[in-house]
């Protein structure tokens, strides 16, 4: 073999020494990008469906707090609305209490409910308030024969207040006093009305 012949096979030799190690370093190379590729995609998979998770669980969450507060606007616009139905009933029943007032009807019963009261407080001498329309109309003649009848001294307030109807009345040194107006009388009905509006209107029980 000449020396050029010899080169010529050692430089093969090497060159496919070469090429199999380039080969060798390439398929490793492959195969190293398949599976970086493989475990890439299979993190970007579960990172792609915990983020969807995440999502559906924030999803739910605010499907939740909007439906109770749906549901809390709700409930506050019924509060509302039978609020609203019990103000109307009460105007409605002052300005009935205002009418029955000027009857002489309501005269009649103003005399019995100081007569009432009376009995119920149980003291010698009792100051009777009421408003300036019935201080016109409450003259000491009428005190003085429920005074008889009862036993008790009655006097007049010289004090009025702005009430419907009806009157206070307190024991002598202003210990005890009892409020038998109109007004205070229909607020003592208030949630009764409420729960039979409720109950008419809504069909709650309370």
């Amino acid at each position: 073999m000449s020396t050029k012949n010899g080169v010529a096979a050692i430089a093969d030799e090497v060159v496919g020494d070469i090429q199999k190690e380039a080969e060798a370093v390439i398929l490793a190379a492959q195969n190293q990008a398949k599976e970086s590729l493989r475990v890439a995609k299979e993190q970007a998979d579960r990172t792609y469906h915990a983020a969807l998770e995440e999502a559906k669980v924030k999803a739910e969450a605010e499907k939740r707090k909007i439906a109770s507060l749906a549901e809390v606007e709700a409930r506050n616009r019924l509060l509302q609305v039978k609020e609203d139905l019990v103000d109307q009933a009460f105007e409605k029943a002052f300005v009935k209490l205002r009418a029955y007032s000027k009857t002489e009807e309501y005269h009649i019963y103003l005399l019995k409910l100081i007569e009432e009261i009376a009995k119920k407080m149980e003291q010698k001498v009792l100051v009777v308030e009421v408003n300036a329309k019935d201080k016109g109309w409450l003259t000491p003649d009428m005190l003085q024969r429920l005074s008889k009848k009862l036993h008790v001294e009655f006097r007049v307030s010289d004090q009025t207040q702005d009430y419907i109807g009806g009157c206070k009345v307190q024991s002598e040194d202003g210990k005890i006093v009892y409020d038998g107006t109109l007004d205070n009388r229909l607020n003592e009905l208030k949630p009764e009305l409420r729960a039979k509006i409720a109950k008419t209107l809504f069909g709650e029980e309370t």
